[in-house]
This record gives structure tokens, sequence and C-alpha cells, in this order.
């Protein structure tokens, strides 16, 4: 299984818009999908269409060790994708792991035992650099950077490269970077284009070609319960994010792909 890490500490910049998306678009090409949501808003659960009161366990019971990844991943109404859902629970999850042994370790520990029946697992972290998205972290082999394609996001994007490589330096050191998304393209606006000018400069190839436009349906599909690829798959944002898939895939090891 591959484990791909969705995250920057910015709030507001496309993270669980991407997780849901992408996990639905590499089910739809026949990658057996699981989706971690380890925000405690629980956003990704709720846009997969989870309701509260089928979160009998969670993704703080998988950190918790109250219960098994077996336990915790229910399936969605999309074929070859299931989910952990969050509940607000795990907010204060950072609190109790803070005197566990092993605490930044304890989603990979939960992911690989017993060895998941899942072609790739994306975890959709919280807006901030704590034990949740540390834990993520530590337990990915990768790494995925939603932008917002506005000035402030690139002071945020430097913090978060820099907190990978202390991840790396002292818990990962096999973490990477599989690249860089840049979301909420507006081709209307000069500085669009002037930000996503600036990321390429600085990361090169490291930023992913397809850009997610703003979008009105991929705003509206949660509120239905339903990726934006199902609630309208002939969207921009749905074909921007099938494209996104198509190159993820093209980037990931060749012998690790689902056959």
């Amino acid at each position: 299984m591959i484990t791909i890490a969705i995250a920057n500490q910015k709030g507001g910049v496309g993270k669980t818009t991407t997780a849901i998306n992408i996990a639905t678009a590499m089910a739809a090409t026949g990658w057996k999908t699981l989706l971690v949501d380890l925000d405690p808003q629980g956003n990704a659960s709720t846009g997969l269409g989870v309701d509260a009161a089928s979160r009998e366990n969670s993704s703080y019971d998988l950190l918790l060790d109250q219960a098994t990844l077996a336990e915790c991943a229910l399936e969605t109404e999309i074929p070859n994708l299931e989910i952990v859902p969050a509940t607000q629970d795990l907010s204060g999850a950072e609190v109790e792991l803070v005197s566990v042994d092993d605490r930044t370790h304890r989603l990979k520990s939960a992911l690989s035992h017993p060895v998941a029946a899942y072609d790739v697992c994306f975890v959709d972290c919280p807006p901030s650099l704590g034990l949740l998205t540390l834990n993520a972290l530590c337990a990915a082999d990768t790494l995925m950077v939603p932008l917002q394609c506005e000035f402030f996001a690139l002071e945020g994007l430097s913090q978060l490269l820099q907190t990978v490589e202390r991840v790396q330096q002292g818990f990962n050191a096999d973490l990477g970077i599989v690249g860089v998304v840049l979301t909420m393209f507006d081709r209307r606006n000069r500085l669009t284009d002037q930000v996503a000018d600036d990321v390429r400069d600085c990361l090169g190839p490291l930023v992913f070609e397809n850009v997610i436009p703003r979008n009105v349906r991929l705003s509206e599909a949660p509120s239905h319960g339903l990726p934006a690829l199902v609630y309208d798959h002939q969207c921009p944002g749905s074909r921007a994010y099938i494209g996104l898939a198509r190159e993820l895939i093209g980037r990931l090891p060749e012998t690790r792909k689902a056959a």
C-alpha cells in the first residue's frame, strides 16, 4: 500500500476537497483506495456521505488502539473506496497522545498491522502541524501539498517544507513529496498567474501540471454528501481532478501500482 498524506498547515486551501476527489478518481481507475480522515472537523467524512451516526469507530479509535483498521473502515457509495471517518473525539487525541509511547508512529502502526488490503491510502490532515499531522507524515511514503494561488500561501509552503525536512531528519527518512497541487486557480486574476509562476520557478517539476480551478460545483458537492466527480463529472473541477489522478499515477513507483 502506498500512503500519501495530503497536508498544508494553512486552512482553506482545498485539502479536503482534494482528498475526497483524488481518492474517488483513483478508485474509479481500479485502485483499491482508503481515505483516512484525520481532521477533527470530519469534513472528508461528511463529503463522502458518512453521517455522524454511522461513525461508530473512527480515526480516534485507530490512533488510540481502541479499534483495528478493519473495524474502523467503512464502505462508501464509491466502488473501491473506503474511509476511516473522523469524529470530534479526535480534537482531544493530541493531548491524550502526549503521554503515549511511540506517539508519533501510532497511525503508521495501525495502517500496517495487519497488512492492509488496499493499493493506496490518502490521509486528510488537519490545518496544523501538531501530533495528528506528524502521525500522518510519519506514516506516509510521500506528501501531496494543495496550495491556494495567493500570496500568503507561499509563506505557508516554505514553513511546510521546513517541517518536512525536520520529519525526514528525525522521524521518517523515506518521506518524499509527490507534488504540489495548485488549487482555486482563477485565470481572470493576474495574481493567480503570478503565484503559479513563482511556485513553478521555485519548485519546478514538483508542481503538478493539472491545476484545480475555482468551481462552484466543487463547493456544492459536499453538501450532497458526494464527491464532485459523482455530483457533476463534467464540471471543470471534476475534469481537473481526473487529470490530476492520471498525473499522480504516473509519478508513483511502477512496482507498487495497482494491477
